[in-house]
């Protein structure tokens, strides 16, 4: 995947909640990742999402840290606080309690990305704490990887006339 950004000059950003800083550490075990990731930010604290990352706090406060739009927002946040073709975010609950009335293994994750692209995913994941947040950090990275093979398809497609 960071090849991929590497070759078309794109960067990446991440904020993580509930993997904590796994995402940032699986990226930067890559060798010559410094060619697109830009750095990560981790908003553990819920004030910390709308302080650092400019997620609403009136949604903060209706629906708590764990929610789709949380993760939209914290994504296109890091993305433009950190200067970024795309941002990554994480946000969930890893247990071992509910929080904000989410179960455990409730995860989202997001992407934003150039033109205004934007997705969430909802997962529902089982395990301990470990493994939720590796799992969690995995799904994000899948997520993006997915969305720009999405993109080199359509312009494939695009080039070649529809065939």
């Amino acid at each position: 995947m960071l090849e991929l950004l590497a070759a078309r000059g794109q960067t990446l950003a991440v904020a993580e909640s509930l993997t904590g800083g796994l995402l940032a550490a699986e990226l930067t075990a890559v060798p010559g990742a410094s060619r697109c990731f830009r750095g990560s930010l981790t908003a553990y604290a819920t004030e910390l999402k709308h302080a650092v990352l400019g997620v609403d706090a009136d949604l903060l406060a209706v629906r708590g840290a764990v929610d789709p739009d949380v993760a939209r927002q914290m994504a296109e946040g890091v993305r433009r606080l950190l200067g970024a073709d795309w941002g990554v975010s994480t946000t969930g609950v890893a247990g071992p309690a509910p929080q904000d009335g989410r179960s455990v293994g409730t995860v989202y994750t997001a992407l934003a990305g150039p033109g205004g692209v934007t997705a969430v995913a909802s997962l529902r994941l089982d395990g301990d704490r470990a493994a939720i947040r590796a799992y969690s950090a995995q799904a994000s990275l899948e997520q993006l990887l997915g969305k720009l093979n999405e993109n080199v398809r359509a312009q494939h497609t695009e080039h070649s006339g529809g065939n």
